[in-house]
């Protein structure tokens, strides 16, 4: 599978994967990560919440790989919840402010180094998060300072494969892609 050409890899330098290389987890936000930053309601006043399928295939797959996953949200949703659940993710963080206190409580409960994290979010309170993480990353609608002090900013924007391109770049660096592909390459 080595002639496979992933377009969003021509945006990965070596000093980003090897970064990349060293994650044991990745720690995300939902709303304009995960979802599109959207809220939407109902007539009737109920939350509307969408995710994209790309990403959730995405995050089977690094957790295949043996890189764990989280969910840290300043929001409480149980949209989110169903859809973690759903997922098989098993770090679910909601209502929680300060998204750097709660990675530490994740680093301090799993015992991984801050260098071995990706956390991957779009807006200030993700800011002491990322710069926290070994690997920063954001999406292209993530605000302007988000995006400055990220390690990486996706092609792709949240809600919209954002997510999946991140587990690529992880599958990647990480030497598991091929593997992640070979099951629908071999049908």
């Amino acid at each position: 599978m080595a002639d496979l050409k992933n377009p969003w890899a021509e945006n990965w330098p070596e000093t980003l994967l090897a970064k990349a290389s060293r994650i044991k987890l990745v720690a995300l936000d939902v709303d304009g990560i995960m979802s599109d930053g959207k809220i939407y309601f109902s007539a009737k006043g109920d939350e509307v919440k969408g995710f994209n399928i790309l990403d959730g295939l995405g995050l089977k797959q690094i957790m295949a790989a043996g890189i764990n996953v989280a969910v840290i949200t300043g929001r409480s949703s149980p949209l989110t919840e169903k859809r973690m659940q759903d997922l098989g993710i098993p770090h679910l963080m909601q209502g929680r402010e300060d998204k750097k206190v709660a990675l530490q409580e994740l680093v301090s409960t799993l015992g991984i180094p801050p260098e071995a994290i990706a956390y991957m979010g779009d807006d200030l309170p993700d800011l002491p998060a990322i710069r926290y993480s070994g690997l920063g990353v954001t999406a292209p609608n993530g605000y302007w300072l988000v995006r400055e002090h990220a390690d990486y900013c996706t092609q792709v924007t949240g809600g919209n494969g954002a997510v999946r391109e991140l587990c690529d770049l992880l599958l990647t660096a990480g030497g598991h892609l091929d593997a992640a592909l070979a099951p629908y390459l071999e049908r």
